[in-house]
């Protein structure tokens, strides 16, 4: 009976998990077996395998054949370099500390191995990381930038919208702001026009007083005037008086005679 050292397919769809097991080469691959002797899971990186190293070493040195997955399985754990050299040992190359002594030498070197390659993963895995984190924030960044730009837009439009509908409403309101530059033109040149009536009219009112300060002087000689005509006046009464005086004594004189 030739007997293959294979994996056997267990886990769920999309997420496989394979025992290794020690199994007839007729049986199916998911069938009888003979002894299961570890397991390896593709799924994670690191500690893949889990293999009873002494139950692989037997059968391979009792002629099982593994399998090509198989075979790199146990060239990783050291399973077929172990055979090679108990080979050697067989053959009378060398005693069992020797095989001790460079089965440990192996195993270190392929210890810094897996340090260096597990080193060189997280640096590219966190390389990798920021890198994604820059060009996640520049996309972020940029997106921003559009919405702030389109809400800018948005809030010119509708301010212009407003400014419309208040135009439409109140239109003569709308009308002012726009006057208001030529009434402030206009003010500024009437400031000097009317600083110039100022300037004249201080220039009027002198010679304005001066005559007003020579009325009050020709009115008083209008008040003397009066006085001096009264006189005359009051002496024609008095003549008046006189005369008709004098003609009732003559119409007596006359009755008389």
């Amino acid at each position: 009976m030739a007997v293959k050292i294979r994996l056997t397919r267990h886990g769920r769809k999309a997420r496989p998990f394979y025992h290794i097991v020690a199994a007839d080469s007729r049986a199916p691959r998911d069938g009888k077996y003979i002894e299961k002797i570890g397991t390896y899971n593709p799924m994670v990186t690191t500690q893949r395998t889990v293999l009873e190293f002494e139950r692989a070493l037997h059968w391979l040195q009792v002629g099982a054949e593994p399998t090509p997955t198989v075979r790199n399985i146990l060239q990783t754990e050291g399973v077929l370099y172990m055979k090679h050299l108990l080979g050697g040992v067989k053959k009378g190359a060398f005693g069992e500390e020797e095989v001790e002594k460079r089965f440990q030498a192996w195993v270190e070197e392929k210890r810094k191995k897996d340090e260096d390659v597990q080193s060189k993963l997280s640096t590219e895995k966190q390389a990798a990381l920021t890198k994604r984190l820059e060009e996640e924030k520049a996309i972020n960044q940029k997106r921003e930038e559009e919405i702030a730009k389109r809400n800018s837009e948005l809030a010119a439009e509708a301010e212009a919208a407003s400014k419309a509908a208040e135009v439409e409403k109140n239109p003569e309101t709308t009308e002012e702001p726009a006057e208001e530059p030529k009434a402030e033109a206009e003010v500024k040149a009437e400031k000097p026009a009317e600083e110039e009536v100022k300037e004249e009219a201080k220039a009027e009112e002198k010679p304005a007083k001066e005559e007003v300060k020579e009325e009050p002087k020709a009115e008083e000689e209008a008040k003397d005037e009066p006085k001096t005509e009264e006189k005359p006046a009051k002496e024609e009464v008095k003549a008046e008086t006189e005369v008709k005086e004098e003609k009732p004594a003559e119409e007596e004189s006359d009755k008389k005679e």
